[in-house]
């Protein structure tokens, strides 16, 4: 099915409970998120877009078209004209800001076809907020599992009708909000090859718009997946994660975790204090394996 499915929505949200919503952001921001503000300019990766055609598209989705922001190597690279294998790439709490833009850039760099699809455009824009839990509370809150689901599939109906990118290898990757949703979309969509889950919560309060968690999903999990952790995350305990482990190898899955000693929540967001570069680096490294070793190369 190329990573493309039709169904599957069903038990995250009842049917018509968001599919007449418009977007109300149309674009992405430019720069980093409000209230993320001041950056921590000296540790900031910047990848330039040198060797790739890079940046922002609009999905057609329900309601619209949604904002993304699309990287891949340049037809004179020496990753040839495609199509690249694929990766989405999904947002922290923050949305699209040019920290994510940025991880698209790297992919391609690594030969990929990176999309990351502004998926809260229906509800708002994070990066025009100043304060993280005005965010979470107005914004993110509101933003059902099932909408995020068939953002992603529309993202990759989009990256297929392109041409140029090879949705038969299809991964995905996400960081802190996006590492929860990472772990929802391997449970979804069966056309996936490799997941990747940075720092995604595994088990937190349930609700209406955001009924299930990792931990409820582990059965269901249709690809091989990573999960990088921190142990002094203090929003995600290190007995979660063990639990995460346990249910994907009681349910049979291929499941493998990192949890990196001594080292915070967001250790790959080079733009915030809590970055950990040696983390990081390992972490990418890893990702990148796992998704050559599951045929995402």
């Amino acid at each position: 099915m190329d990573g493309v499915i039709e169904t599957g929505l069903e038990g995250l949200l009842p049917r018509g409970r968001w599919s007449r919503r418009g977007f109300v952001t149309t674009s992405l921001a430019t720069g980093f998120a409000l209230s993320l503000q001041p950056v921590a300019a000296q540790t900031v990766i910047t990848t330039d877009s040198t060797g790739l055609v890079a940046g922002e598209v609009k999905v057609p989705a329900k309601g619209g078209d949604m904002p993304a922001y699309r990287a891949m190597p340049d037809p004179s690279s020496s990753f040839g004209s495609g199509p690249f294998p694929t990766v989405l790439v999904i947002q922290e709490v923050w949305g699209v800001h040019e920290h994510i833009k940025d991880v698209c850039r790297r992919l391609a760099k690594a030969g990929y076809y990176a999309i990351a699809s502004e998926l809260y455009a229906r509800q708002g824009d994070p990066t025009k907020i100043a304060d993280t839990q005005e965010i979470i509370k107005t914004i993110v809150s509101k933003v059902p599992d099932a909408q995020v689901m068939a953002d992603l599939d529309a993202s990759v109906a989009f990256a297929k009708a392109s041409g140029k990118a090879d949705t038969a290898k299809l991964a995905v990757t996400g960081f802190c909000w996006g590492g929860r949703i990472t772990w929802l979309y391997a449970a979804h969509n069966p056309g996936l090859k490799a997941a990747a889950a940075w720092y995604g919560p595994i088990d937190r309060p349930r609700t209406e718009l955001q009924p299930k968690f990792p931990i409820d999903l582990a059965a269901d999990l249709k690809c091989p997946v990573l999960g990088l952790y921190g142990a002094a995350d203090q929003g995600i305990p290190v007995d979660t994660v063990d639990k995460m482990g346990a249910a994907c190898k009681a349910a049979g899955k291929n499941c493998e975790f990192k949890i990196y000693p001594d080292t915070p929540h967001a250790f790959n967001a080079d733009y915030r204090p809590s970055y950990r570069a040696e983390a990081a680096k390992d972490g990418w490294a890893k990702m990148l394996a796992w998704f050559k070793q599951n045929g995402v190369a």
